[in-house]
């Protein structure tokens, strides 16, 4: 698992290296239980703060991804990862809510949505 920050990119580094960590657990790229590099070994590989790793870490554990162990360090959750899934659709469903009521506002219609998320997303083809 490789983990990318970019000083050009819009999220903080903290997000960045949130989400990527999230994402590999999401998508089955590190199984529940798998160790994850402590804070500062992290920090190191990243060159970035330890600060930055830690709220990283930190945010991860209270949305239930990682578990961390005093003196022993985090892991990932053991947790459903199908509700975990789950969660994250509910979220990407109460944004697309959001979208939808903003488009009517600003008179767009769902086809030009659609355009819209193809040309965000890089991509016109679905899996």
């Amino acid at each position: 698992m490789d983990i990318i920050v970019s000083n050009a990119s819009s999220d903080p580094i903290y997000a960045q290296i949130k989400n990527q960590l999230k994402a590999a657990i999401i998508n089955d790229q590190v199984a529940p239980g798998h160790k994850l590099p402590s804070i500062r070994r992290l920090a190191s590989q990243l060159r970035v703060s330890v600060i930055t790793t830690k709220r990283a870490y930190d945010e991860l554990e209270l949305e239930g991804f990682i578990d961390s162990v005093q003196g022993r360090g985090s892991f990932v959750a053991s947790k459903n990862t199908e509700l975990l899934k789950e969660e994250q659709r509910k979220k990407v469903e109460d944004y697309l809510k959001s979208a939808l009521a903003s488009a009517r506002v600003a008179g767009l219609s769902v086809c030009d949505l659609k355009e819209l998320i193809d040309l965000l997303g890089g991509s016109d083809e679905c899996d």
